[in-house]
């Protein structure tokens, strides 16, 4: 990995083109990294790929950019969401990191009847998958959506999408786990025989899906439950094993 400082940019990319760089991104080129004209940077919009770029000036608020030549073509991610009851802050920002690493396409937080924390800070959320972006050479940022209600989210679902949800229980109450009864298939099984359609993967939280949540869900069409294994995870855990799972069966871990 190069140690060249990496900077997501919004205005369109094209060699010899010289961008502005303001407000936090000027500070942290200039004021922490301490960059001055002449030195290396590359730069990413999410459209255009990746370009060599070089410091051409500083002024106290803005720095500019001479970009160079396309070092990288534009590449995508699968098509792969990731649906999550909102978290307490800490944990709310570790999944969202994670997610973007692991290649999420877009990330949603949804509203349960169970849902711990319902003050979810998109604007915050989006600097830090920016970020992961920055720092782990993808080339697209996957937008944060503003939270939810399951229910209105399931209202609107586009039918073409499968939604992969994780169903930890069975649908016998008096019994460990539920039963067998009702019991979703392991994940890797459940991915196997499906194809290659857009996909979302709906993680609950700490408590669990509601059983009225759990039976509309098991009664839609286009949701595929599946079981994350023995044990009993974090919701955090849960979201990074699905989507772990997923890239190795069915997303860009193959190539």
């Amino acid at each position: 990995m190069s140690a060249t400082p990496r900077l997501h940019v919004a205005p369109d990319l094209g060699e010899g083109a010289d961008i502005p760089i303001d407000g936090d991104q000027a500070h942290y080129l200039t004021r922490v990294l301490r960059l001055g004209v002449g030195d290396p940077v590359r730069v990413f919009n999410g459209r255009d790929g990746e370009f060599d770029a070089s410091v051409s000036a500083v002024t106290k608020s803005i720095a500019r950019l001479l970009l160079g030549a396309r070092v990288r073509e534009q590449a995508g991610v699968p098509d792969l969401w990731l649906l999550f009851a909102a978290l307490k802050k800490d944990r709310t920002d570790f999944l969202v990191e994670k997610a973007v690493e692991l290649g999420a396409a877009e990330i949603l937080p949804v509203l349960t009847e169970r849902t711990n924390s319902e003050n979810v800070r998109v604007d915050r959320l989006a600097r830090l998958a920016i970020e992961a972006a920055e720092q782990t050479e993808r080339l697209d940022v996957p937008p944060v959506r503003e939270a939810v209600k399951l229910d209105a989210l399931l209202r609107k679902w586009d039918p073409a999408r499968l939604l992969i949800y994780a169903d930890e229980a069975g649908d016998d109450g008096g019994r460990p786990w539920g039963g067998e009864t009702g019991k979703a298939g392991p994940m890797a099984d459940v991915l196997a025989g499906l194809g290659d359609s857009p996909a979302a993967i709906l993680i609950g939280p700490e408590g669990g899906f509601s059983p009225t949540e759990r039976k509309r869900l098991r009664e839609l069409p286009f949701v595929r439950p599946v079981g994350l294994g023995p044990r009993i995870l974090r919701a955090e855990t849960a979201a990074l094993a699905a989507l772990a799972l997923w890239q190795a069966i069915r997303g860009d871990w193959r190539r």
